[in-house]
């Protein structure tokens, strides 16, 4: 979905990571052999064995070692520690849909995590463990016609355009931008979808929106129901990742890594007013200078 070559630990790692949240390979089940994955993917066992770490990194997977496959993570409980958002997302959101009516607002870079989140309730949801009533989600995502704070190539300005809502531009002869924009499109699109999906199948009242933010947000936020925030921030590195026939060497964020921080109503005063001031802060923008997003 990013681009990455299928042949490289990331490209790999992440055709795993969609087999997951897709159910195609399911919580405690363990996955093929290195053997049998570097044969499937046409690579030698090592850059299998980078793929299973990253994803190992992320926390989708446990009971790494050498003497047998890892087996599928189950998603970590809910602490009031903070976690990595690949790790301590899907649990929250997890007891966000036992509501019966769920409504999640979120302001990321891309879909990425929330996209792997929400696999698990939406999985509870077709085993008939959850059963809300309606589910909303609200996502802001940068435009595609901004210059992005990040990612961008690590040699220096590439000209992208700007301007203050969606459309044609921003990624004129900027590699970086148009991997970035065809991930942001690949992973809502696919939200969108599984979103609907139980909607066609269990007849709940499904609404999933996404508008588009003028600037390139420094942190991730996910609003649950009203009663819980979750914000971490984005901490840029310089890495490399294959694009086509260029490998970029840029300036990114892992959004997976960044460490969330729970603030709940229930924990007192100053949480509370964390929670509603940023429910404030995300209506505003939803209200104001955000545009219409395509997917496209």
């Amino acid at each position: 979905m990013n681009g990455n070559s299928r042949n490289s630990p990331q490209g790999i790692a992440d055709i795993l990571r969609e087999r997951i949240r897709a159910g195609e390979l399911r919580v405690g089940e363990r996955l093929p052999t290195q053997a049998e994955l570097a044969e499937e993917f046409g690579v030698e066992r090592g850059v299998v064995r980078q793929a299973l770490r990253i994803l190992a990194d992320d926390g989708l997977l446990s009971n790494v070692s050498k003497g047998s496959p890892p087996r599928i993570a189950e998603p970590a409980p809910a602490s009031d520690e903070p976690q990595p958002a690949m790790v301590g997302l899907a649990p929250r959101l997890t007891e966000a849909f036992s509501a019966p009516h769920v409504r999640i607002d979120v302001v990321s870079h891309t879909s990425e995590t929330l996209l792997i989140a929400v696999g698990e309730p939406v999985r509870l949801i077709h085993e008939g463990t959850l059963r809300p009533e309606s589910i909303e989600f609200r996502v802001l995502l940068p435009s595609r016609t901004i210059n992005l704070a990040f990612p961008v190539l690590a040699d220096g300005d590439t000209g992208a355009g700007d301007g203050d809502g969606e459309g044609d531009g921003g990624d004129d002869g900027d590699p970086v931008h148009e991997r970035w924009l065809q991930t942001r499109n690949a992973q809502a699109q696919v939200l969108q979808h599984n979103l609907r999906a139980v909607r066609h199948t269990h007849g709940i009242d499904v609404r999933v929106s996404f508008r588009a933010l003028p600037f390139t947000p420094p942190v991730k936020l996910y609003l649950l129901n009203g009663q819980e925030a979750l914000m971490g921030y984005y901490l840029l590195a310089r890495r490399e990742e294959e694009w086509g026939t260029r490998t970029l060497d840029m300036y990114d964020a892992l959004g997976s890594q960044s460490l969330l921080f729970s603030f709940t109503k229930q924990a007192g005063q100053r949480d509370q007013a964390f929670v509603e001031e940023s429910q404030k802060w995300f209506d505003a923008l939803w209200e104001t200078i955000t545009t219409d997003l395509t997917l496209s």
